[in-house]
């Protein structure tokens, strides 16, 4: 076939494309050429083509700047035959670069074409510009004009469907976004239809109904619908819209005609479907995003449903049927009014509920708790609110004039039946009156569980009523805890050192280790109130171990120096409740090469009783490793004498409570039994707080072994404690 049969044989028709998208009348083609004549062959040459049924339409520029200035005007150009020699030897070339970087237009196809080879563009600014074909003009027959041609529009075409199909998955990201986090049934249906349209790029004009209980329902739609929330569909003014959605539910398909479309909704498997009208039939690309769009729709409906369900049960307590927590705090905060102000909160605990669940399992606690609940229903039917807030806490709302706290315990004495367990229970009350209720139902319950715990912590009576300064005082607690864990992390806690004298020849013979916590102002605060805090909080645990390396620092510093001594160390409950203690304080030991001979450690006797038998282990185990131990504050508490005897103990400490007022008459009573005592187990007795000599020669004629106090000397910083051991401390 000669080259002339081929300019014969044109490919001008190609298959329809799957989806036709029609964005103009034409296929728009600009050529850009300083020679007219080169137009005029082209148009001629190019005319009667068309490619998808649409023709061409040719628009002209006889320069590169002509060029740019008419593609800023008219961006739409599906093909540019652009000549690369025109006012300059380069004028293509920069209308290539300003079509693709100025105007940002990556669509349109360019077709290079010169008359002189010598000036065509390199390989990379072909790429680099997505330049679709280049060709001299000689090469350019009719044939390999409209195959490039027609290569370029198809690519073209191709471009802008790609953009069309980002341009509505934008849309649909968007309208799933903004239907997310809607809870409300009927507003989700509103915005669904909106939507919905925006997709269909048509006013928002539709509804969405549902089957419930065999009945259609309107659950949302435009303005127009909006009076027709929650009524039948058959209600609706509009008949086309009742027969579309009849229809469609019916044939369970979607419903198109050329003035609305009608959706199935496969949510649960609940029969819904939503009616939208329409200006225009929509494209398949539309209609493809509608459908995912509305995938995302039935996740949502399953999600409110979801909520639903829960909302209902967030509200229920599933073991005991009564309200729970959450609805609890919505209640009672309606009762913050002068109304409320006669009604009394009881938050009742059971005491060592979780010993009922280790010993005889969690059905057995279950079925307490159930007894609880019916014992409070017979005995309490005039309650405003009954729940359960807790585990093992209930919440009761009543008149004042019905209930008191004593009257609640006689209601409670009787054992509880739990299972074949008939077990008496011991409860404790936190008990908020009605002027003290807060707008906050949060704050009601917090002000109840304040006077709670303070029930917990007395012996005296089981229940608390709530006093404001009793969060007053809690809010300082909460402050100084604060303070405290920072202080610590900062290490800006200390420890001070008071020398202990032996009576025979008033020689340092050891000191204790006493924490020091310097306030911003520089005044000290009290270990009595914030030793009690830091156990409470946890952090004595870690504070008394960094208190044993500091003393142990300290005695290997004094031992380097010639004078060994014995450094004694406070240890409280917390510290006696970690398993691994004994380890960390012989690993202490070692770490810092000190002679287990030289720490003794003191523990009081509150400390003994929280646990008796398990502190006695401890000790044993510690005395056997070489360490001494001794009783602190000997005298003050409770313990009974039995387990002194079992202790292993070598020093018995005289409080300074026994001290103090020696010599006065009968004042050193208590410190001559404690001295006799301690002679007869074989023990020695170091007295502590001596601030005068009277108390001295008291002490020495009863035979007290050992002093502490202030007439030897203040507790001292680490180079005072240097200097005193110099001065007052034989050398080994």
């Amino acid at each position: 076939m000669t080259e002339a049969d081929r300019d014969d044989f044109l490919f001008l028709q190609e298959d329809e494309p799957e989806q036709e998208i029609q964005y103009t009348e034409f296929w728009d083609v600009l050529i850009v050429d300083d020679d007219s004549e080169i137009h005029s062959v082209t148009q001629l040459a190019l005319s009667g083509v068309l490619f998808w049924d649409k023709p061409l339409r040719f628009s002209h520029a006889y320069s590169g700047k002509e060029a740019i200035d008419f593609l800023s005007e008219n961006p739409n150009i599906a093909v540019v035959l652009l000549d690369v020699v025109m006012e300059t030897d380069d004028a293509g070339l920069i209308a290539v670069k300003h079509i693709r970087e100025t105007l940002n237009n990556n669509n349109i196809r360019i077709i290079l074409r010169t008359g002189q080879p010598g000036y065509a563009p390199e390989e990379q600014v072909i790429r680099e510009y997505d330049i679709n074909d280049y060709k001299t003009k000689t090469e350019l027959t009719r044939s390999k004009l409209v195959t490039s041609l027609v290569a370029a529009i198809r690519s073209y075409e191709q471009l802008c469907q790609l953009d069309q199909q980002s341009l509505g998955l934008e849309k649909v990201i968007s309208a799933s976004k903004s239907i997310l986090g809607i809870t409300d049934i009927h507003d989700f249906s509103n915005a669904v239809v909106k939507q919905l349209a925006d997709i269909l790029a048509c006013p928002a004009l539709g509804v969405l109904c549902a089957k419930t209980d065999n009945e259609l329902l309107v659950l949302g739609g435009s303005a127009e619908y909006q009076c027709s929330i929650g009524l039948g569909i058959e209600q609706l003014d509009n008949g086309r819209a009742i027969h579309q959605i009849q229809n469609s539910l019916i044939q369970k398909k979607l419903q198109i005609t050329e003035f609305d479309i009608t959706f199935i909704l496969n949510a649960n498997e609940q029969q819904s479907a939503v009616f939208i009208e329409l200006l225009a039939p929509p494209s398949q690309a539309q209609l493809q995003f509608s459908k995912i769009f509305l995938t995302n729709v039935d996740v949502g409906f399953d999600n409110i449903k979801l909520f639903n369900n829960l909302r209902n049960s967030a509200f229920k307590d599933a073991l005991t049927g009564l309200s729970n927590r959450t609805d609890f705090v919505e209640k009672v905060a309606t009762y913050a009014t002068k109304r409320g102000q006669s009604s009394r909160l009881f938050l009742i605990d059971i005491s060592q509920f979780s010993d009922i669940n280790n010993g005889l399992g969690q059905d057995i606690g279950n079925l307490l708790l159930k007894s609880v609940v019916t014992r409070l229903e017979d005995e309490l039917p005039h309650a405003t609110l009954l729940s359960r807030i807790g585990a093992d806490v209930f919440a009761v709302v009543i008149e004042k004039s019905l209930l008191e706290p004593e009257r609640l315990n006689e209601l409670l004495h009787a054992p509880l039946r739990a299972g074949e367990h008939l077990l008496p229970i011991d409860f404790t009350f936190g008990i908020c009156n009605g002027e003290h209720f807060n707008k906050s139902g949060l704050q009601t319950l917090k002000s109840a569980y304040i006077a709670l715990n303070l029930a917990k912590a007395k012996s005296q009576n089981n229940y608390e009523f709530y006093l404001p300064e009793m969060e007053e005082k809690m809010i300082w607690r909460l402050g100084i805890i604060r303070q405290l864990r920072q202080d610590f992390a900062d290490n800006k806690l200390k420890v001070w050192y008071q020398p202990q004298i032996n009576f025979k020849n008033l020689k340092m013979i050891g000191c204790e280790a006493l924490l020091r916590w310097p306030s911003s102002d520089g005044t000290f605060i009290s270990p009595a109130i914030f030793v009690p805090l830091a156990e409470d909080a946890g952090l004595i645990v870690e504070i008394g171990q960094w208190v044993l390396e500091q003393a142990c620092m300290q005695q290997k510093e004094l031992e380097s120096q010639g004078y060994r001594i014995r450094m004694a160390v406070n240890v409280s409950v917390p510290q006696f409740r970690n398993p691994n203690y004994v380890q960390q304080v012989k690993s202490t030991l070692d770490k810092y090469g000190v002679d287990p001979s030289c720490l003794e450690l003191e523990v009081t006797e509150s400390v003994v009783m929280d646990d008796p038998q398990a502190v006695i282990n401890v000790l044993s185990e510690l005395k056997d490793y070489g360490i001494e131990i001794a009783i602190d504050d000997f005298g003050t508490g409770f313990s009974s004498l039995s387990y002194l005897q079992k202790l292993p103990i070598s020093h018995i400490k005289i409080d300074r409570a026994f001290v103090k007022d020696i010599p006065e008459k009968d004042a050193g009573a208590i410190a001559e039994l404690i001295v006799s005592l301690g002679k007869k187990m074989n023990l020695k007795t170091i007295a502590e707080g001596i601030e005068t000599q009277e108390q001295a020669d008291y002490l020495i004629n009863l035979g007290c072994d050992e002093a502490q106090g202030f007439m030897y000397s203040k507790p001292l910083q680490t180079q005072e404690l240097t200097q005193f051991v110099m001065c007052n401390c034989i050398m080994n």
